[in-house]
């Protein structure tokens, strides 16, 4: 019951912030993009810090050294919302590969077409991912890092994973390192639920995979890389988990 009245508590608090920052960014229409994504680092920041208070959802984060500078592209687990905010203070010039429809929210829409997020029209079939790389080229060329989700949606800790082959596509065409990233944020912001667990998330960057590797060598080792990794520290998050329940 303690879980779930400070999950309902957190969860006003972030919509609150969110609606707050969401007016705070709108004099950013009139400066240089990289206002709105101070915004959103800010937001992020502010985010986590209710959740540890709030929640008792702890963030540590491993490996940051590994961070090369420079353009990159960022191949994330995706369990949860968390990483959508958790994920962009890690980075210089952040961007994300977005749905098409979600820049048509009113507001929201316009601040992300303003940080020069990248759209997708996933109903365009080849002819969308023509369009995507030629934005996401774009971005990168200005010394950006562009952050997707190989698998295209969230799925649950420890559920199979269904990568798409838009990342291989993205890195042949990029010439740029990519950069892994594992994490457990499943375990404690669990989707489809309001419910906030108490617990670590741990977010680890792995190794950065340069470029030149042939597409399907590189889609391989990107998920046995990133899957590896996850699969361990989901199973450190379980630990926890289950010390807390016994404590």
């Amino acid at each position: 019951m303690l879980i779930l009245v400070r999950s309902l508590i957190f969860n006003a608090f972030f919509y609150v912030n969110t609606t707050f920052m969401l007016f705070l960014a709108l004099p950013t229409f009139f400066l240089p993009f990289q206002a709105i994504v101070w915004v959103a680092k800010t937001w992020g920041r502010i985010n986590l810090f209710m959740l540890r208070v709030i929640c008792g959802v702890k963030f540590e984060l491993r490996g940051r050294e590994k961070i090369p500078k420079g353009p990159l592209l960022v191949a994330a687990k995706h369990q949860s919302a968390w990483e959508t905010f958790a994920l962009v203070h890690l980075f210089d010039d952040p961007l994300f590969i977005v749905k098409r429809e979600l820049t048509w929210i009113p507001i929201f829409g316009w601040l992300m077409i303003k940080g020069r997020m990248v759209p997708v029209d996933r109903s365009a079939g080849g002819q969308a991912l023509a369009a995507m790389t030629e934005r996401a080229r774009i971005e990168l060329a200005a010394n950006r890092q562009l952050i997707i989700f190989p698998e295209g949606t969230r799925r649950a800790a420890g559920a199979e994973p269904r990568y798409k082959h838009g990342v291989a596509h993205l890195y042949a065409s990029m010439q740029v390192p990519c950069v892994p990233i594992a994490l457990n944020s499943g375990l404690f912001w669990p989707r489809r639920t309001l419910l906030r667990i108490p617990g670590t998330v741990i977010v680890e960057i792995l190794d950065p995979i340069q470029p030149g590797l042939d597409k399907e060598v590189f889609f391989k080792r990107l998920q046995s890389d990133i899957e590896t990794a996850t699969a361990r520290l989901i199973e450190e998050g379980r630990k926890e988990i289950e010390a807390k329940a016994g404590a």
